[in-house]
């Protein structure tokens, strides 16, 4: 069994935590200010400068959900403090991406255009290098949300086994498949 709902979290310097009576966690920091409830088995603690989760039972359910709740508070803290990015990169002639503002416009393949709108915690950036493959830099507070608008934009052109044409992450690995084989 993991134990990573032990280890505690340290509060980088201008993080601010609150933990109200209903066990909801707030973190604020320079990027921006998150919050989470936490289950009522799982008590957060703040002791020299660092979170403390304990959990009140010794369940399998709440022993999983002490080291799940550790993460997602951790992943608050770094993200209001660093902050996230993912970097995703379009394989294909003519496949295109374009951001205006919090407009994300993706040219690939298709009879239209594809314009998705971002929610305003994502900061977008497109880098189209010569000869190189297009890539969109997302960057956010929120590694959840950040996460889910990344796979809504992979969702679009999953990569294809045979050429690998499409949208993958940065340092993804396509398992990639032979064609037919020529007749002889």
């Amino acid at each position: 069994m993991s134990r990573i709902g032990n280890l505690p979290i340290a509060i980088p310097e201008g993080v601010q935590i609150d933990i109200s009576d209903k066990n909801v966690v707030t973190v604020k920091g320079k990027l921006g200010e998150l919050k989470q409830a936490v289950d009522p088995n799982i008590t957060v603690e703040i002791q020299d400068y660092q979170i403390i989760l304990k959990r009140l039972s010794e369940q399998k359910v709440v022993k999983s959900k002490h080291g799940l709740y550790r993460s997602l508070i951790a992943n608050m803290v770094k993200g209001v403090s660093e902050g996230f990015e993912i970097v995703q990169e379009i394989v294909g002639v003519g496949y295109k991406a374009e951001a205006k503002g919090q407009l994300l416009s993706l040219t690939l393949g298709f009879s239209h255009h594809i314009v998705l709108e971002l929610p305003k915690e994502i900061a977008v950036e497109t880098v189209t290098e010569r000869a190189k493959d297009t890539k969109i830099i997302l960057k956010s507070f929120d590694k959840q949300l950040l996460g889910q608008v990344a796979a809504k934009i992979r969702s679009f052109k999953k990569p294809e086994p045979y050429k690998g044409k499409g949208i993958k992450f940065q340092g993804e690995e396509i398992r990639r498949k032979a064609g037919k084989a020529a007749a002889e």
